[in-house]
């Protein structure tokens, strides 16, 4: 088993998780299917993207990234929503 390489996945899923968190926070107060949303659902997506092709991580990987991505979206905008009572 190649350590570094697993250490390279775990590290580019909790970056999907743990930046979706401030951006699904930001986006449940942003009009739905607005331009803002949008942005806030899709930012961190081209800079998984960068980080999976520079460390070479298989495409196996994505729908792990994915799941992470949307956790941490939902999870922001829980956040937001108790926030707010």
């Amino acid at each position: 088993m190649n350590y570094p390489h697993v250490l390279s996945q775990v590290n580019l899923l909790s970056f999907a998780l743990f930046v979706n968190l401030p951006l699904g926070y930001l986006r449940q107060g942003c009009r739905k299917y607005s331009l803002r949303w949008f942005v806030f659902i899709h930012l961190s997506i081209p800079f998984i993207v960068a980080w999976r092709l520079t460390a070479e991580i298989s495409w196996h990987i994505i729908p792990f990234t994915l799941s992470c991505a949307v956790l941490g979206q939902v999870i922001g905008g829980r956040i937001y929503r108790r926030s707010r009572k």
